[in-house]
């Protein structure tokens, strides 16, 4: 057996594959690969992928849904396009690498940028606080979770402005109140299902409202919310095991459910990172992420024979991300507490023998 700690594409539950590879043999004659975005099984099918998403996050009146395609790093265009307004100023928390990504890209568009709270000063190890948000903005920006550092925001910014979060590495993993955003969007490749899907969770008060003379239109969200995701080919096969991922969720306790599992395994892991002697969690204890937990030896001469360690016990895709060094488990949802307790075991004996 093997234990994926990979940073994404994720891990899914058992079952979905199952279910995903039964379809592309035969979804309703054909293949889910081939079958067309316009046949009514699989209009049914992209139906249900939104109304789930509602339900697992008790999605409030007044808010669609979405899946398009381009990753949370078109998102970071497509965000700043469909919340630009007369100031065409926002406010962005720097927190690591996918948040100034979309900086950057908010740049690019003509956003006059206001990064108020960064954690840089430390290589991103904690999560800013005691802030001021602006108030001469159009929407304030933050990314919820960060994967290359392994920082989470445990508590959401305060603002009456439009709020807006890539919640890409977290979403679907604990209780959020939607009705506190105006917007939410989320690569699949995480905690809902494989890469190729974005999804959007939108206000409809925001649509049709920029005043970016530069709106293509497969960017424009009210173009995409009235044409319900089908503008163009979606990304049928991501969208369908969407769907059957989140069947799954919710059939076995939905968000809060997982949000107590994953508490769990983030408390089981970080717990014995603390006690060991050997190694070091990078990330102030405040700021942990249960998502993507980084950790780095004491004496990296003990490397090579960690690493086969850890190799010979099934666990694949711990190291850190190559910015980084170091180790990376990410614990996405699917992950099961067996897993991890298999890396404890690790660690434990790897003191037991280097220590």
């Amino acid at each position: 057996m093997k234990h994926n700690f990979g940073a994404g594409p994720c891990i899914l539950p058992q079952e979905v594959f199952k279910q995903a590879a039964d379809a592309v043999l035969d979804f309703n004659g054909l293949s889910i690969l081939e079958v067309s975005h316009r046949h009514k099984d699989f209009v049914a099918v992209m139906d249900e992928a939104c109304d789930l998403v509602k339900k697992a996050l008790n999605v409030p009146a007044g808010y669609s849904v979405v899946y398009l395609q381009g990753g949370a790093t078109l998102g970071f265009t497509i965000a700043a396009l469909n919340m630009m307004r007369d100031t065409k100023k926002a406010g962005y928390i720097n927190t690591g690498t996918w948040a100034s990504g979309a900086i950057k890209e908010a740049k690019k568009v003509g956003v006059d940028v206001n990064v108020f709270a960064s954690s840089e000063d430390k290589k991103f190890s904690y999560i800013p606080k005691d802030f001021v948000v602006p108030t001469d903005v159009d929407y304030i920006h933050f990314t919820s979770n960060n994967t290359i550092y392994g920082t989470q925001f445990h508590n959401f910014p305060k603002t009456d402005l439009p709020l807006v979060c890539d919640m890409s590495s977290d979403i679907f993993s604990k209780e959020i109140n939607v009705a506190d955003f105006d917007m939410i969007y989320a690569g699949a490749q995480k905690n809902l299902g494989p890469a190729g899907a974005t999804l959007y969770i939108v206000k409809d008060e925001i649509l049709g409202k920029s005043t970016s003379p530069f709106m293509p239109t497969y960017m424009d969200l009210k173009q995409q919310v009235e044409k319900e995701s089908m503008l163009n080919t979606p990304p049928v096969f991501s969208v369908y095991v969407a769907m059957l991922n989140l069947r799954n969720l919710i059939a076995n306790g939905g968000v809060k459910a997982m949000e107590a599992k994953n508490i769990a395994k983030g408390n089981l892991l970080y717990n014995e990172l603390d006690a060991n002697p050997l190694f070091n969690a990078t990330v102030a204890k405040e700021d942990r992420s249960n998502m993507n937990v980084t950790f780095t030896l004491t004496n990296e001469a003990h490397q090579e024979a960690f690493d086969k360690l850890w190799k010979d016990a099934g666990i694949v895709g711990l190291p850190g991300h190559r910015s980084t060094g170091g180790y990376r488990a990410s614990m996405y949802n699917a992950l099961p507490l067996e897993s991890v307790q298999v890396l404890v075991d690790v660690l434990k004996e790897f003191t037991r023998t280097n220590g």
